[in-house]
């Protein structure tokens, strides 16, 4: 799994105050093997999605995660 989206991972988890393992299937939301391929290339590329009640942005650097409510 790319970083950023352990990342995302772990900062939904604490907000909700639970185990990364007790979220749902990321899959749900996303396509985790996509995601992680567009984060791998060279594309200077922004992700947003929502996921768990939050919403994830990730890039322009695929190293910047920011998690929020999804009404912002």
């Amino acid at each position: 799994m790319h970083s950023a989206l352990t990342t995302a991972l772990d900062r939904i988890a604490a907000r909700k105050g639970c185990d990364r393992a007790a979220l749902p299937p990321l899959y749900d939301a996303i396509d985790p093997e996509a995601l992680a391929a567009v984060l791998e290339s060279d594309a200077d590329v922004t992700v947003r999605f929502e996921y768990a009640g939050s919403r994830v942005v990730i890039g322009p650097d695929s190293d910047e995660v920011v998690v929020t409510d999804p009404d912002r």
